[in-house]
């Protein structure tokens, strides 16, 4: 289980209406949102990987702790969620590097994993993530074209957990196969378009096939009140405001529909097996 903290605001597809030196005016809903997730999770004793953006681990540090002295994994998102092929080696080696910094003070433990913004890795920053200490990528998300989504060698969307290099693992969000093309089914717009009873066959059948299961939600997913912007194409409105309202009803079912643990506890497991 993992929880992309990024704000309402910060996402791509608000992009063309949102702009970046706008940020810091505009309400702050993450903390809210992420503490209701925390207490659903409290409720079921399970820990998940926060994959948190720098930006708002500087605004709202309490939630950082708070995430930390529940147990839960921290993780990297970047600070500024930028995509990664829209950035030089230098820059993604600044911007990751400060998040992993910034996270590692407030939560007074080594971070040793990243996920890219809209999953958009690419495979020289697997070099760079290396150097910079983590020990895992879950990036990848390896299904039909994606206008965003970025690509790295050797990962299909039959393998959850692949050796990138000696030492540095990519555990990829799940996909169902149909016959060898990957359809999305690890969290985000496709969990909150689909019936969740087919949803979770489709998880189950993922498990069936002895694979582990890889999910991925963000707080503002679980929030209908979040404000409405115009201007937006229909493409992007549809992907960001479908289905919000049921969205926390169905997380939370399929929290109690599974045993679920964080990234890095999956990458222990494969690695002891």
């Amino acid at each position: 289980m993992s929880i992309d903290v990024e704000d309402w605001f910060q996402v791509e597809n608000l992009k063309s209406v949102v702009g970046r030196s706008s940020w810091s005016e505009r309400e702050l809903r993450v903390e809210r949102n992420t503490e209701r997730m925390l207490q659903r999770l409290e409720e079921r004793g399970i820990l998940c990987t926060f994959f948190l953006l720098g930006w708002v681990a500087e605004r709202v540090p309490q939630l950082v702790k708070r995430i930390a002295d529940a147990g839960h994994e921290l993780a990297s998102h970047g600070c500024e969620h930028d995509l990664v092929y829209d950035l030089t080696p230098e820059r993604f080696r600044q911007d990751v590097g400060r998040c992993k910094s910034l996270l590692e003070d407030l939560g007074g433990r080594p971070v040793l994993g990243y996920r890219a913004p809209s999953f958009s890795i690419t495979e020289w920053a697997i070099d760079e993530l290396q150097e910079l200490g983590f020990a895992f990528d879950s990036s990848a998300f390896p299904t039909v074209a994606h206008d965003r989504y970025g690509k790295l060698e050797g990962v299909t969307p039959g393998a959850t957990v692949s050796e990138l290099r000696p030492g540095f693992h990519e555990i990829g969000i799940s996909c169902l196969l149909l016959g060898e093309r990957g359809i999305p089914w690890g969290g985000g717009g496709y969990f909150r378009l689909l019936p969740y009873p087919i949803f979770r066959r489709g998880v189950r059948h993922i498990l069936g096939s002895g694979a582990p299961y890889v999910f991925y939600i963000h707080p503002w997913e679980i929030d209908p009140g979040q404000p409405r912007l115009a201007g937006m194409s229909r493409g992007h409105a549809f992907r960001h405001y479908l289905n919000l309202e049921r969205c926390e009803g169905r997380w939370t079912r399929l929290l109690d529909d599974f045993q679920w643990t964080t990234v890095g506890g999956l990458l222990d497991r494969w690695l002891a097996a």
